[in-house]
């Protein structure tokens, strides 16, 4: 399906096109206001008996999120103006609402107080005005159980409790787990007498080490009976679940993949090991990657050779069927009944909230889209299909990236002429990348560029083993597959050597930024809120994140020197080539400060440097305006430093430094 689709004497597209244009130049109709017209991003799914809801963000409406609800005529948005559905627990949030008898709770962003909304009413404040956050709430008879985080001591660092809430209005929580550093997933069982939940420790991240509780639960919603089910400090547990039936289930990579497991009567068993991944690093609260459609059936997601496709595993027989679905990415399954619903993405196809019948023995994969992320009627000429590569890079170990090729049916590049380059680095570090439609590549290839987006080592979805190289490594084996991954296209002669881009956001920007600074392969950059004083993120960085960096690169402050050397900031005079940076003033997780520090070093050292600052704009962009303005500078920048005219009326941006 990926293999193949654009075989190498197949990269000249646009051969029977009407214009010669050179690479970069080409006029696209995937724009900036065609992507944000209708864009949305599809967040969380919420199951309410036979009713569905999900949460929209809006770039139109200033990033807000919004409930919206399946209606016999189409989708219905619950949540008015102004309120914002969106959690700031852990800073990356998920988990914002839950729903029960129609009656829905979230968390407001503004105000971070949980709210409850009847049919047709308006919203009313559930938790009084105070610095808690909440997320990942389950229903327990009357009790609210979820994860609080608490910010009223000033100065201190923050905790995170599990605690039971009243929803009347005075009550910021009563406790019911604490003195860990971090709590997530509450689980109630479906007599309503017993309680799961995971926790973890500085300085673990979840998909580095995490424990997985049970205690019972009293009438009046107290815990007894705590007790250590699984994990520990070298096993990630994500998503515990129970079964219709009461037996407690979880995704543990003990291993080395993260496979299901069962719990029953103190005896734990694997019901389907495989060199694949059923589960998600555990970035947001509320991901799902598995949900039961009966006691001894389960819909899963399972993940191998960068794509992920939906099953059904029969716990009793160990079978285990594929269905016959379109999708390389598909995440937030929950299931009612003989339905199964979830957010699924293609090449083809954009992100949508899917429903899919799951009847036993049909695997025939028919299925109703629901909504869409982006409505684009584009024509498949325009559209650029991923390419699985694999490369060889340092230590003679083998990396991985998606390749996409320009594509453009109105247009062909001159004689001889190789595409520019963009290498994408993703987040994270501990993210990946997918082979689904992205208008963020698309809007690159069809102006002619190729694109290639790696999976380097520390990525997820290719095993523990495979993650934990980044561990004392980052910046360097995240950086050596980005380069070697371009490197191999340009040998290969699919890219033009002396045109080769990388960007990324965040854990991104700084393996952009490592790129530029200690190696000389790459003739242009583009950090987006990116890192580049590893020290002053382990000093300044939110509670969630703050000692991430002992595994990348080591103990804080045992390893400062190595943090100095790792941070393209002391070292700016070996930057060689131009560099943009894109940051939001009110980011949490990367200070702005980052990006002014690299910028005054590079304009001072003489080399082009450009610096986009965004107001009202935290870790990513979410105004319709900022994403518009900041997709449209850097191909302003990238035409500027490599020598092209592209075809689109753009805003000009000021590059210092360019004569």
């Amino acid at each position: 399906y990926l293999i193949g689709t654009n075989a190498a004497e197949e990269y000249d597209y646009g051969m029977n096109a009407n214009q010669t244009t050179p690479y970069g130049s080409w006029k696209s109709p995937i724009t900036t206001d065609l992507i944000l017209a209708t864009g949305v991003a599809l967040d969380q799914i919420v199951i309410d008996g036979d009713d569905i809801y999900w949460t929209e963000g809006r770039p139109q409406e200033g990033g807000r999120y919004v409930v919206v609800k399946w209606a016999a005529n189409g989708p219905v948005d619950t949540t008015p103006a102004p309120f914002n559905v969106r959690t700031r627990v852990h800073e990356y949030g998920g988990g914002s609402f839950a729903v029960r008898s129609g009656r829905i709770y979230f968390s407001n962003f503004a105000d971070q107080r949980i709210y409850g909304q009847s049919p047709g009413e308006e919203p009313e404040a559930l938790t009084p005005a105070a610095a808690v956050r909440y997320a990942d709430g389950v229903f327990a008879g009357k009790h609210y159980i979820c994860v609080r985080e608490d910010h009223r001591q000033p100065g201190q660092e923050p905790s995170n409790t599990i605690v039971s809430l009243k929803l009347d209005g005075t009550d910021v929580g009563t406790m019911l787990a604490a003195g860990n550093d971090f709590y997530a997933s509450p689980r109630v069982s479906p007599d309503g007498k017993q309680v799961a939940w995971l926790t973890w420790n500085h300085p673990n991240m979840p998909w580095d080490g995490t424990e997985l509780w049970l205690a019972d639960l009293d009438a009046d919603g107290q815990l007894a009976n705590p007790q250590l089910v699984a994990g520990g400090a070298a096993e990630s547990i994500v998503q515990p679940e129970w079964s219709p039936d009461g037996v407690l289930h979880y995704i543990s990579d003990r291993s080395g993949w993260w496979n299901l497991y069962r719990q029953q009567d103190g005896t734990d068993a694997a019901l389907y090991p495989q060199a694949a991944e059923f589960g998600f690093p555990m970035w947001r609260f509320g991901m799902s990657a598995y949900a039961f459609a009966d006691p001894q059936t389960i819909i899963c997601t399972i993940w191998r050779d960068g794509l992920v496709r939906l099953a059904r595993l029969n716990t009793q027989s160990g079978k285990l069927t594929a269905y016959d679905l379109p999708f390389t990415l598909i995440n937030n399954l929950h299931v009612m009944g003989e339905t199964a619903v979830f957010t699924a993405a293609s090449p083809d196809q954009a992100t949508g909230i899917v429903r899919l019948a799951i009847h036993a023995g049909v695997h025939t994969g028919a299925y109703t889209l629901l909504r869409q992320s982006i409505d684009l009627a584009l024509d498949a000429d325009y559209i650029s299909r991923p390419e699985l590569i694999e490369f060889q890079t340092a230590a003679d170990l083998t990396a991985y990236g998606f390749y996409y090729p320009p594509k453009n049916k109105d247009c062909r590049a001159p004689a001889g002429e190789r595409p520019p380059l963009i290498v994408f680095s993703h987040g994270g570090p501990t993210g990946a990348a997918f082979a689904i439609f992205n208008p963020g590549i698309q809007y690159w290839t069809s102006r002619g560029f190729g694109v290639l987006d790696v999976n380097y080592g520390g990525s997820v979805g290719y095993g523990r083993a495979y993650r934990q190289r980044l561990n004392g490594n980052w910046g360097i084996v995240d950086v050596a597959d980005c380069i070697n991954g371009a490197h191999y296209l340009a040998q290969k002669g699919f890219v033009d050597a002396d045109r080769l881009a990388i960007r990324g956001g965040s854990a991104g920007g700084y393996t952009t930024l490592c790129a530029l600074t200690f190696h000389d392969l790459f003739n242009a950059g583009a950090s987006h809120f990116g890192v580049s004083d590893v020290e002053a993120l382990a000093k300044e960085t939110h509670k969630f994140e703050s000692r991430y960096l002992d595994k990348l690169i080591g103990p804080y402050p045992e390893a400062r020197d190595l943090y100095i050397a790792r941070s393209p900031i002391h070292f700016v005079d070996q930057i060689n080539c131009p560099l943009i940076l894109f940051q939001g003033l009110e980011d949490k997780v990367v200070l702005p400060n980052q990006a002014e520090m690299m910028y005054a070093a590079v304009e001072a050292k003489g080399i082009p440097v450009a610096y986009m600052p965004f107001a009202e704009e935290q870790h990513g962009f979410r105004q319709a305006k900022n994403i518009k303005r900041a997709l449209e500078g850097e191909l302003y920048f990238y035409g500027k430093v490599f020598g092209f005219e592209p075809a689109d009326a753009l805003e000009p941006v000021t590059i210092a430094n360019l004569d």
